[in-house]
C-alpha cells in the first residue's frame, strides 16, 4: 500500500506525537527497506508498528528478542512425532515467525534486537540480503511481496545485551525514536485512562504534573535511566484506586506521593556512587512539581505545548518538551493549580 498524507493523519490519531516517525517508517517500507528503531522503552515503537500493519492490512509477526531465541525457534522445526510416521516433508514442518512472515508477505517485528544471540542474527542477515531462506530438508522459501524486517532495541540498556554488528546496520534503515513532548505524554496518559475506564481518576491538572515528575526523572543528575510515560500512566491509575481505598481525593498529597513512589521507584535507575535512593529522588521531584504555583492564565501553554522559535527550539533554547529546567532543583514551566 502506497503511503499517503491521509494515512499518516489516520495513524496519528492512534500513535500520539509520532507524525515524523510514521512518515519515515512508511516511506522506508514502501521503498522495500528493512527498518531498525532505536530508543528507550515506552516511546511507542511497538504501538507505531502495530498501527502501521493494521492500517495497511499487512500481517504482523511478533518476536520477543532474548537469549532463548534460537534459530530453530525463529525459523521453525519439523514435528518429531510426524517425522517418525511420515518422514521429512513440508506438511510436517511447523512454521516459526520468520517463515510465517516470509510466506505471508508480513512484517516481522523483532523486539529487543540486541538481546538476540549472534547465530540467530546471522539467519536474519541472510534473509535481509537475499529475500529468501534455505531450510535443510525443507528447501528454499522466497519472501512474498510485502515482507520486511522491522526491529527495535534500547541502545542504553547494557544488561544482557550485545553490540549489533555492522552487517545488520548495513542492511537496515535506522531511525532514532526519543520521548514525546510533555503535551503528547499528557495525551497518552489521558488516552490510557479512557481505555481503562478508570473511575475517580485525578484531574487533568494532576495528570500534567505527574507527567512532569516522570520527565524530570530523565534529567536528574543522580539518575542513569529515568521513567517512561508508562510510569505516569501507572501512577495515575494507582492514585485513582488508592483514593477509593482511603476515601480521599485522588489529588490528596499522601495519595499522590504513594502512587508516585510505587509507580516510579522501580523504573528509576540511580547512578552508582550516588547517595540518593530511587525513593529519595521520587519524593523530591513530587515535592518540587506539586508545590509549584499556578501561572497566570495568559502564560499557560497552549494546546500545542511550549512556545517555539522559528528554528523549532523552545524559547529557553531547549527543544520543545525537553526535560529539566534552567536551574537544578527548580520547577520547569510551572503547571496550573490542582483542583
Amino acid at each position: 500500500m502506497t503511503p499517503t498524507s491521509g494515512l499518516v493523519s489516520q495513524l496519528a490519531t492512534t500513535v500520539v506525537g509520532r507524525g515524523r516517525e510514521l512518515e519515515v517508517v512508511l516511506a522506508a517500507l514502501d521503498a522495500g527497506r528493512h527498518v531498525l528503531l532505536e530508543g528507550p522503552p515506552g516511546t511507542g515503537k511497538s504501538t507505531l508498528l502495530r498501527a502501521i500493519a493494521e492500517a495497511t492490512g499487512q500481517g504482523f509477526e511478533f518476536v520477543e528478542g532474548n537469549a532463548e531465541l534460537t534459530p530453530a525457534r525463529l525459523v521453525g522445526h519439523f514435528d518429531p512425532a510426524l517425522v517418525l510416521s511420515e518422514g521429512y516433508s513440508e506438511k510436517v514442518f511447523v512454521d516459526g515467525p520468520l517463515v510465517a512472515a516470509l510466506r505471508a508477505g508480513a512484517l516481522l517485528y523483532v523486539e529487543e534486537l540486541n538481546r538476540v544471540p549472534e547465530d540467530t542474527l546471522n539467519t536474519l542477515i541472510t534473509v535481509m540480503s537475499e529475500g529468501e531462506l534455505h531450510v535443510p530438508r525443507l528447501g528454499r522459501i522466497v519472501a512474498e511481496p510485502g515482507f520486511h524486517l522491522v526491529a527495535a532495541m534500547n541502545p542504553f540498556d547494557a544488561v544482557g545485551t550485545a553490540r549489533i554488528s555492522s552487517a545488520v546496520y548495513d542492511r537496515c534503515c535506522r531511525l532514532v525514536v526519543d520521548y514525546q513532548s510533555a503535551p503528547d505524554e499528557a495525551r497518552i496518559v489521558e488516552a490510557a485512562l479512557t481505555a481503562e475506564r478508570t473511575p475517580g481518576a485525578p484531574d487533568d491538572e494532576w495528570q500534567r504534573r505527574i507527567v512532569e515528575v516522570v520527565r524530570r526523572t530523565r534529567a536528574h543528575p543522580d539518575v542513569r535511566v529515568g521513567s517512561s510515560v508508562r510510569g505516569a500512566i501507572d501512577a495515575t491509575l494507582v492514585a485513582a484506586s488508592l483514593s477509593r481505598l482511603r476515601g480521599l481525593a485522588a489529588v490528596d498529597d499522601g495519595v499522590t506521593l504513594d502512587a508516585a513512589l510505587v509507580a516510579l521507584s522501580g523504573r528509576v535507575r540511580v547512578r552508582e556512587g550516588s547517595s540518593c535512593t530511587a525513593d529519595d529522588i521520587v519524593r523530591a521531584l513530587v515535592a518540587e512539581v506539586f508545590a509549584a504555583p499556578a501561572p497566570p492564565a495568559e502564560d499557560a501553554p497552549g494546546p500545542e505545548g511550549a512556545a517555539t522559535t522559528p528554528d523549532g527550539q523552545g524559547t529557553d533554547g531547549r527543544p520543545p518538551g525537553a526535560p529539566g529546567g534552567a536551574e537544578p532543583g527548580k520547577p520547569d514551566a510551572p503547571l496550573a493549580r490542582r483542583g
